[in-house]
């Protein structure tokens, strides 16, 4: 079974990306409902983030997405803070339900894939590159914030010309191609080749 990583910057609709190969029946982990999951969950993981960031980034046992994002989006250092108790457990996560599946390949949904340290034990990755303006609009709908805070989050993660250079295929999700051929065609060449590894 072939491990595709799927990665992109914030607002570049990775996501959307992930829905479509799952509708072709394609087991795709998501990262970072996992890692909110974990954070909710996971004792251990819980009495960190406390120990860290205060119980105020828990209302009624529910992550505080909202007041955590703005601890660690002001400060590197509380971010990395944050990946390096979150990071580990997620990743584990990962590898436990890869190992359930059955299908002839999967995808692993991730943000930060490269900067989490976790694309080596994959066998190829697709980077979802979307226009700057693009990006900002969609992540200020998706998550109800300002332009600012968008600007934030970006300028945190690895440069996105950077990040699609490390991948091994690129879908362009501008609005102007269409996604679906794009993924079909990807969907084609992982089936062929987890036929010539297995």
């Amino acid at each position: 079974m072939l491990k595709i990583g799927l990665t992109g910057g914030i607002g570049s609709g990775k996501s959307t990306v992930a829905k479509i190969f799952n509708t072709l029946g394609i087991p795709t982990f998501d990262a970072d409902a996992a890692a909110k999951n974990i954070m909710e969950n996971d004792a251990k993981v819980k009495a960190q983030l406390i120990n860290a960031f205060g119980k105020e980034i828990f209302a009624q046992n529910l992550l505080n997405k909202k007041y955590l994002a703005e601890i660690v989006f002001k400060d590197a250092a509380k971010l990395k803070l944050l990946n390096n108790i979150t990071h580990p457990a997620t990743i584990e996560a990962a590898k436990n339900w890869i190992d359930e599946q059955s299908t002839p390949y999967v995808i692993k949904e991730a943000a930060l894939l490269f900067e989490a340290k976790s694309a080596g034990d994959l066998d190829f990755i697709i980077g979802v590159q979307s226009p700057i303006q693009l990006r900002i609009q969609r992540a200020m709908r998706r998550s109800n914030i300002s332009e600012e805070a968008v600007m934030q989050r970006i300028e945190k993660q690895m440069d996105n010309d950077e990040k699609m250079q490390l991948c091994d295929f690129v879908i362009l999700n501008d609005e102007q191609q269409a996604l679906l051929p794009q993924v079909l065609t990807l969907n084609g060449k992982f089936v062929d080749n987890a036929i010539k590894k297995s």
